[in-house]
């Protein structure tokens, strides 16, 4: 297979196109997917993080039918519970209270549809040891505001002060897990 260069990316995520410029393989255009992101009834967090992946993927390619199409989901999962995006203070503040002093996951799928539509993904599962948290900590927290539009909290600021160990993929975390990105772009084996 050779190597895609010419890609559309099916998220407006700004941490998603800045790791990909840090690797230089920017995409040709972004064209978020508009679909509905909700979980399905009794659905785990790794089967949700791949089909959402591939829900995008596919989306996009509708649109742009004949073009590789490159999308990515990223959840934070907590014990089986699947953490998205808060919504206000008081959300974003039980969510800081639940992760303290405890591991907790990041699962982040990607996908390409190439332009003959065969697709391939890949999956990176990252733990996270967050301190225990003081009241402040996440009062602090939760004033800085850089949770906004952001599932769980962003890894890349003030939170990173707070990270006791991490294994897996700090781009994953970020939003965009490059090694696995890379290899499916460089149609590489894993």
């Amino acid at each position: 297979m050779t190597e895609i260069k010419d890609y559309i990316l099916a998220s407006g995520s700004p941490q998603r196109i800045a790791l990909l410029r840090q690797v230089a393989y920017e995409p040709k255009e972004i064209l978020p997917a508009d679909i509905c992101e909700d979980c399905l009834l009794y659905e785990k967090a790794l089967p949700y993080v791949r089909r959402m992946a591939q829900e995008k993927a596919r989306h996009v390619a509708s649109l742009r039918p004949n073009e590789n199409i490159l999308a990515c989901d990223t959840v934070v999962v907590a014990g089986q519970k699947i953490l998205h995006k808060s919504k206000n203070d008081d959300e974003q503040r039980a969510v800081m209270q639940m992760l303290s002093g405890k591991t907790h996951r990041v699962i982040s799928s990607v996908c390409l549809i190439n332009k003959n539509g065969k697709l391939s993904q890949r999956t990176v599962s990252t733990k996270i040891t967050m301190k225990l948290l003081t009241p402040q900590e996440i009062e602090d927290y939760v004033a800085c505001g850089e949770w906004h539009n952001v599932c769980g909290y962003k890894i890349e600021g003030k939170l990173a002060g707070y990270v006791k160990r991490m294994v897996g993929s700090y781009s994953g975390v970020v939003g965009l897990p490059l090694y696995e990105t890379l290899s499916i772009l460089k149609g590489e084996g894993i």
